[in-house]
C-alpha cells in the first residue's frame, strides 16, 4: 500500500476513528521501534499497564454526563 493511499483512507474516517489510527501508530512506534525488528519486545509492566488503562478509558471523554453534583450529596427528609 502506497503512503497515498493510506493517508486518502485515513481523511476520509471520522475524526474519533483517525485518533484510534494514530494511537495504533503510537503503539507500533513504540513496541517495535522505529525500524523493522526481527525480535519482538517483550511488554514491561508499564507498557502493559499505560496501553490497559488507555484503552479503558478511551472515549469517556465523550458519554454524557449521567449524575450531577446534586445526585452526590446526601439527602436528608
Amino acid at each position: 500500500m502506497q503512503l497515498d493511499e493510506l493517508i486518502a483512507k485515513v481523511r476520509r474516517l471520522p475524526a474519533f476513528r483517525q485518533q484510534e489510527v494514530l494511537d495504533f501508530v503510537t503503539f507500533l512506534e513504540e513496541r517495535y521501534g522505529g525500524a523493522e525488528q526481527d525480535d519482538q519486545a517483550d511488554w514491561s509492566d508499564q507498557q502493559f499497564h499505560t496501553l490497559s488503562v488507555e484503552q479503558a478509558m478511551r472515549g469517556l471523554e465523550d458519554e454524557p454526563d449521567l449524575y450531577t453534583e446534586d445526585d452526590l450529596k446526601e439527602r436528608w427528609p
